[in-house]
């Protein structure tokens, strides 16, 4: 207790390091939660994919129907292999579903498949986050590939220098700026995902291809994959966080 809160000097660097212990602390729940949302997407769209819908239309058609009807007749629809791979590529304009919703009926199925047309909307219509987070792939691509060898220098110097050596300071502000990026991106990403979502279930309503209690189940697929990008973000910050708070002690210990 006394290692977390170090009350007793009451200076600001030992109230930073305080808060970066507690920061470091959080990271393996949070890392758990992750791991617990993984299973648990996996355990719900399993459960709604033996669910056949009413209509018992494919998902490839259901996608197609909504797209034609929001006049995306220019966007495609393609197959990948796998499970949950589903994604919408704006570059060859392809609504791309895996193997085990393309061809399926279940009420699942058409769930994932239309939030994925949901993303083609996004494009079509210029929506805001979209346009944001397309702006930071090409930048985050790129800090992402310093981030390894970054990482791999700070363990080596960690390990290698005598104790009373600091380790630069320039790693950890590459680092603050690669995290610093994911977590933009991962922020700009939340209100992408869960507008999909809406737009899937708003579409799905509207269009009377699922029944109230089908769009329920659809919402609870939905609403469950959202979560995964929730936990990706709380994870993000904790990192950006514990490296932010390195560099605030570092400088007030100076």
């Amino acid at each position: 207790m006394n290692t977390l809160f170090c009350a007793a000097s009451g200076s600001a660097y030992d109230l930073t390091l305080n808060i970066l212990y507690i920061i470091a602390l959080c990271f393996i729940p949070a890392v758990l939660w992750a791991l617990y949302v993984s299973i648990k997407v996996k355990i719900v769209f399993n459960r709604y994919n033996q669910v056949n819908s009413k209509k018992g239309i494919p998902a490839y058609m259901v996608a197609r129907q909504i797209l034609d009807s929001e006049g995306l007749t220019d966007v495609q629809i393609g197959r990948c292999s796998g499970s949950l791979s589903d994604h919408y590529d704006p570059r060859s304009k392809t609504v791309v579903l895996s193997d085990s919703v393309y061809n399926s009926s279940a009420i699942a199925a058409i769930g994932v498949a239309a939030h994925e047309v949901g993303h083609a909307i996004q494009h079509a219509k210029n929506y805001a986050p979209v346009k944001i987070r397309s702006a930071l792939v090409p930048v985050l691509n790129l800090s992402s590939k310093l981030l390894i060898p970054v990482l791999i220098i700070n363990i080596l110097l960690t390990i290698f220098l005598p104790a009373s050596s600091p380790v630069p300071m320039a790693i950890y502000y590459v680092l603050l700026a690669v995290f610093g990026l994911n977590l933009l991106f991962a922020l700009v990403t939340l209100p992408v995902e869960f507008n999909a979502s809406n737009r899937a279930k708003e579409i799905l309503d509207d269009m009377a291809i699922l029944d109230d209690n089908e769009i329920r189940g659809v919402s609870r697929v939905l609403r469950t994959a959202a979560m995964t990008y929730v936990a990706s973000f709380v994870i993000t910050l904790i990192q950006f966080a514990r490296i932010l708070l390195i560099v605030m002690a570092s400088r007030k210990k100076d």
